[in-house]
């Protein structure tokens, strides 16, 4: 299994990246924390990967930092949380705030991720609680994000997650329109995206 990239940028859209190690190009899907910080093309990059190998493909996810990356796995461990479902809900919330809607069971808040229904968000308390206090401490917050993103990267970003580019171009439009101020803060524009989206 591949268990980290190390190698150049060769492309980045979205929440999709291509790092080239050697000559050989590995496409990997990531979350908005991850996508934030990996650097321009041509610059070189560490991601810790997980492969998802299912009959009908084969799909890389990469992640900036270990906690990220145990979320990911304790994610996707629950019933009817896939990949994708798992890096939506990894983009619309910050590993403190995923952390602390589990500790103290508010499934109104899981509810607001890409993907998650009641029966769902229940399944993740159950499980999950005590299994994310040990890979997120309290207090735990992410790297800030320097990168400036455009409404049309906040699309992107929602196609990656597999919304429907018309779908996508409303949602972004919404969050927009309800809370103007979220143009100067990438991360808060395709989050309030990703729950207008849902």
């Amino acid at each position: 299994m591949i268990a980290q990239l190390t190698g150049l940028v060769a492309q980045k859209h979205g929440m999709d990246v291509v790092i080239d190690c050697h000559g050989v190009g590995y496409a990997v899907s990531v979350p908005l924390s991850t996508a934030d910080i990996v650097p321009a093309i041509g610059q070189n990059v560490t991601l810790l990967t997980i492969m998802v190998v299912r009959e009908d493909a084969m799909q890389l996810y990469g992640f900036a930092t270990p906690a990220e990356r145990d979320a990911f796995k304790l994610l996707t461990s629950i019933q009817g949380i896939g990949g994708r479902i798992a890096l939506g809900i990894l983009s619309a919330s910050s590993l403190a705030d995923l952390r602390k809607a589990l500790v103290h069971g508010n499934l109104t808040a899981l509810q607001r991720l890409p993907g998650i229904g009641k029966k769902t968000a229940e399944r993740l308390v159950v499980e999950l609680r005590e299994k994310f206090i040990g890979i997120v401490p309290d207090g735990h917050s992410s790297a800030p994000s320097e990168l400036s993103l455009s409404a049309d990267d906040a699309i992107s970003a929602l196609q990656a997650l597999g919304y429907a580019r018309p779908a996508a171009e409303k949602a972004v439009k919404a969050a927009l329109a309800s809370n103007p101020e979220a143009a100067s803060s990438p991360e808060k524009l395709i989050r309030l995206s990703l729950q207008l989206a849902h």
